[in-house]
This record gives structure tokens, C-alpha cells and sequence, in this order.
């Protein structure tokens, strides 16, 4: 595995050019931080216990994502721990074709029922789908957070630090805890889809999307078309 991995950072420097995020990114790929990531990783492999998505579809955000193009980051909790069903960007389902709970109250929410289940058309659009816990042990929640958390304090300090007033949907309690270090941007909050479908509960996401949108409207940038 650690063969591909080296590999994979190769792919992903090529990559972090096109769309931007290099300045970025590659300085943390090149860090003691990402090789105890993928060391962690690697170690439960040999374990057997697996994760979800694949290494490499990890960073696909800062692929789908032009930097130049950043205006609104939903912050999610983790992948879907079912196996290939996450594709790296926070709630998709591009590879299943079909809606997981939290995705059905999100499209729900849009009045959109129906809607692509892949959600690379907004990340085109200038949204980052981040999960904080960019893998998730097979069938077994919140296990990987402290693995990942180096990478997005790393990530959130570098956005604070070189915009302002990105729109930050922070989605539950775990999101929010991120505030902190994104002194310089829009926060905006909401319940986390994921408790309503665990309870088949109305979710209250009072509006969120649209939110988002008079946000973008008052910075005279171009909405989301969601």
C-alpha cells in the first residue's frame, strides 16, 4: 500500500495544479502529519479493518473544487461507513446512483426529490464537500476523526488565513466545534440531516440553502444552483 500511497501523492500534487489548491496542500502532503495519516491507515489494512471511500478518492473536493472558485464549504461529519457507496465528496452518492437517508432530507429540503445523487455539480460550482473525518472504519462510526484532524486544522487555519468571508455550513455539533478557526468567514449553523433520519424525523435545516444563496447575493457573487 504504501507504493500506491506514494503514488497517489504524486497524482494528487499533478492535480492540487489544476485546480489550484497546491500553494495549499502540497506543503502538508510533504509533511510528517500526512505520513502518520497514511501510516495509521496502511497499519489497519494490514489489521483488516477496512475504510471507506479509497485512499485516493480522499481528496477529491480540492480535484472537483477550483481554489479561484471557493465560496461556500459544507462541513459534514464522516463518509458513508457502507461499503462503496462514499466517493470522497461529503454526502454524494455518485457511485451507488441512489440517495443514502442524509442525501434523501438534503434533496428533500431542495424539493428536489429526485435530484443527481452526485454532487461534483456543486463542487464545480465553488462548493467544498468536506467530511472532517475523511474515512470512515467499515460499519463502525467515529473512529477516524483523531486520524484526520491534523489535516483539517491544517486546512481551515490556511483558509482563514488567505479569505474572508467563505459561507462555512457547519452541519451538527462536531461541525461547530470547527468555529474557532474560521474567525474570518460567514458562518452559517444547522442540525445535522444525519439525527433526523436516525430518528425518521423532520429534518430542520431552517433554510439552510437558501441562506446560503442571500449570503452569496449580498457578496455579489453568483449563487448555487442547487
Amino acid at each position: 500500500m504504501q507504493e500506491n500511497i506514494n503514488q497517489i501523492k504524486k497524482t494528487l500534487k499533478l492535480n492540487f495544479k489544476d485546480s489550484g489548491w497546491d500553494n495549499i496542500l502540497n506543503p502538508f502532503l510533504d509533511s510528517k502529519e500526512f505520513d502518520a495519516i497514511t501510516n495509521t491507515l496502511i497499519y489497519l489494512v494490514e489489521q483488516n479493518r477496512r475504510f471507506t471511500p479509497k485512499f485516493k478518492d480522499t481528496f477529491n473536493p480540492f480535484i472537483e473544487t477550483k481554489y479561484k472558485d471557493l465560496k461556500v464549504v459544507i462541513v459534514n461529519q464522516e463518509p458513508y461507513p457502507q461499503l462503496g457507496i462514499a466517493d470522497g465528496l461529503a454526502f454524494s452518492c455518485s457511485k451507488t446512483g441512489k440517495p443514502q437517508p442524509s442525501l434523501k432530507y438534503i434533496l428533500k429540503e431542495l424539493g428536489d426529490e429526485d435530484g443527481d445523487v452526485d454532487l461534483s455539480r456543486w463542487a464545480n460550482q465553488g462548493v467544498l464537500l468536506i467530511n472532517t473525518s475523511a474515512t470512515c472504519e467499515l460499519n463502525k462510526t467515529g473512529l477516524h476523526y483523531s486520524i484526520w484532524k491534523p489535516f483539517i486544522e491544517y486546512l481551515f487555519r490556511n483558509i482563514n488565513e488567505n479569505n474572508e468571508n467563505i459561507v462555512f455550513v457547519l452541519m451538527g455539533r462536531k461541525a461547530e466545534s470547527w468555529q474557532l478557526l474560521l474567525s474570518k468567514q460567514k458562518i452559517l449553523k444547522c442540525p445535522h440531516p444525519a439525527s433526523a433520519a436516525y430518528k425518521n424525523d423532520i429534518w430542520n435545516a431552517d433554510g439552510i440553502f437558501e441562506k446560503i444563496n442571500k449570503e452569496l447575493n449580498r457578496q455579489d457573487k453568483t449563487c448555487i444552483n442547487w
